[in-house]
Formats: C-alpha cells, sequence, structure tokens
C-alpha cells in the first residue's frame, strides 16, 4: 500500500508503555471473551488453522484474496491456512450438535498474504469467530439486530473494566449502536464512495452497523464485496466505531445470518460462482444438511487497538512490516512490537 495510506497522528503519545499495554490486552481479551460468551450462549471450541482447499470450507473473503498454501508430505496433497472460519464452524455445530439459541466460539489466527499494510491492516489476522444456530422462525432481521446489541453490550462492559483498570484510557465504544442499510447510505451520500459514507455517519453516530452487504446497490455497485456462500447478503452487517486517534471510523466485525439453500443459489448465480455447488460444504447446505445459523468474526487486535488508544494495530500484536513504515511510525511516537 505505500506509506501513503498510513496515518500518523500529530503529538501522538500512547498512554500505556509496552508491558502495561501487554497486561491490558490480556485483560481485554479475557473479559471480552467472557461476556460476549455469556451474552450469546456460546461454548469454547477448537478449530483448525488448515483446511483442504476440496472440501469448500476456506471463507474466501471479497472473493480475490489468495489463500497461503502448503503440502503435507505424509498426506501427499496440499492445504490452505484458514481465512477465517465462517464454513467450518457450521459444519461443527452440526457434528458437535448444538441445539438451537447456542453456539460455539474460537480463536481464529489466519495469514493473509494480500493485505495491504497500513494502520488497521496486518498480514497476521487474530479474531473471535463465533456461530449460533437458530430456526427458521428467528432467521430474520430482528435477531440479527437483537444479536449486534448483545455483542456491544460485551464491549461496553469489557471498555468499563479496562478503563477501571487504567484510568488513563479514555473510552471510545458508546453504550447505544445506531442501525442503518448500506442502500440508506447510498440514497444519503451518493456522490461518496463506500468508505466516505461509512465515515460520515460514523462520526455523526461513533457506534453503527451497517446492514446488508454483497449485493449492488441501486447505483449499479455493492457496498463491499462479500463472498456469496457464507452471509445472506439481506440479513449481514459490520459494525464500525469513530476512532479519533486517526479521525476516520473502523470496522471491528463483519456477521450476519448466513445462506439457507435459496439464498445461496441465489447468490451464487448472481455472482457467477454456480460451480461451487459440487464442493462437500454447498452441497450440505442445497439439500439443508446443516443448520439454519447466525455468526460472525471479531477482531482481537482491533478491538485492543481501539480500547487501548493505539494508533497502529502493530502497537498490540507483533507481525511484519516493511521497513519504511516502522521507520515511519517511530519518527512519531509509534512503537510497533
Amino acid at each position: 500500500m505505500g506509506l501513503d495510506t498510513l496515518i500518523l497522528p500529530k503529538k501522538y503519545r500512547s498512554s500505556l508503555d509496552i508491558l502495561q499495554t501487554e497486561i491490558a490486552i490480556k485483560l481485554i481479551k479475557d473479559t471480552f471473551e467472557r461476556e460476549l460468551a455469556q451474552n450469546l450462549n456460546l461454548t469454547r471450541v477448537s478449530a483448525p488453522l488448515f483446511v483442504a482447499p476440496e472440501t469448500g470450507l476456506n471463507d474466501d473473503l471479497n472473493g480475490v484474496e489468495r489463500p497461503v498454501s502448503f503440502d503435507i508430505l505424509d498426506i501427499g496433497r496440499d492445504v490452505e491456512i484458514v481465512h477465517s472460519l465462517a464454513k467450518w464452524k457450521r459444519m461443527a455445530l452440526k457434528k458437535y450438535g448444538f441445539a438451537p439459541d447456542s453456539g460455539l466460539y474460537t480463536d481464529m489466527n489466519a495469514i493473509r498474504r494480500d493485505e495491504g499494510l497500513d494502520n488497521l491492516h496486518s498480514v497476521y489476522v487474530d479474531q473471535w469467530d463465533w456461530e449460533k444456530v437458530i430456526t427458521r422462525e428467528t432467521r430474520n432481521i430482528y435477531t440479527l439486530k437483537e444479536t449486534v446489541n448483545q455483542i456491544v453490550d460485551a464491549l461496553y462492559t469489557t471498555q468499563q473494566k479496562l478503563c477501571d483498570a487504567f484510568t488513563q484510557v479514555k473510552p471510545v465504544i458508546p453504550r447505544e449502536i445506531t442501525f442503518v442499510t448500506s442502500q440508506e447510505l447510498e440514497d444519503r451520500w451518493p456522490d461518496l464512495t463506500p468508505k466516505e459514507r461509512e465515515d460520515k455517519i460514523c462520526q455523526q453516530h461513533k457506534l453503527v452497523f451497517i446492514s446488508q452487504i454483497g449485493g449492488k446497490l441501486r447505483l449499479g455497485q455493492p457496498h463491499d464485496g462479500r463472498a456469496p456462500d457464507y452471509d445472506d447478503w439481506a440479513l449481514n452487517g459490520d459494525i464500525l466505531v469513530w476512532f479519533p486517534v486517526l479521525g476516520r471510523s473502523v470496522e471491528i466485525s463483519s456477521m450476519g445470518i448466513r445462506v439457507d439453500s435459496e439464498s445461496l443459489r441465489r447468490q451464487l448465480e448472481l455472482s457467477g460462482q454456480t460451480k461451487r455447488e459440487d464442493l462437500i460444504f454447498h452441497k450440505m447446505l442445497l439439500h439443508d444438511e446443516l443448520p439454519l445459523t447466525i455468526g460472525g468474526g471479531i477482531g482481537q487486535s482491533r478491538i485492543c487497538m481501539l480500547m487501548l488508544g493505539k494508533a497502529h494495530i502493530g502497537e498490540v500484536q507483533v507481525s511484519v512490516w516493511p521497513p519504511e513504515e516502522i521507520a515511519a511510525c517511530t519518527a512519531s511516537g509509534i512503537y510497533l512490537l
């Protein structure tokens, strides 16, 4: 991406030193994980770091990112490091026998080789991946909004405990969230880019859930890309927060009610990906052999960065950065781990 995308806040100074930062990261992760599990009725499970490509279980994200792959000598075939666990989680819910209104969460670690590196993006991705069983009757917008509010409650409680422990840290997560559709944003600001619309609405309301992402809007383009085979584009969305340190909105979660057989078939056709119907996961979905679910991912480093008021994600996780980015950050008082 280059230094042209790097934001270097003037007179930046972290409120915590490196050791305090590491202690605070542990507090945030432990607290939020506990609150999320309690609010959504989730059980922690183990998850794969890599999967076989022929299973169709790897998440295609925006459909263009290349997975990191390697061969396993004793098996004689290649496997791929997961981009996320959106599809694997749904298979696991069936395998483990989860009942409606219960689900699982796990620590997901990934390598995204095509990610542009800047304040918010790293090659290393760490997030809480979660998935929950719902019923045909609860597969609706009301369940989506209720779940969003439960996540916000977990975020707010975590922030309160952090600020009690480190009084120099300033809160950024408000108590209430504003709901808006991507079409409403386009109608309101048709001349702006989707990212500019996100910044506008977040600056006004501080915490926003933008729904219905993936399908084309009235002006002919989607708000953002979404793979056609995990979220239902009519019942999904992103949680974004206004982050004054960088003067921009920051996405902290992508989530949604997952595709059923009808929406999967429709979205595969719209995206020209009908060949995926031959993959194991997709066959099971089309034959209604998997539970109806809602799920998402919540960025661990993103949450820590925001709550601790850090200017760069490299201040809360260890990764690899271009030498010129490290030098520019150091000169601006941003010390990467």
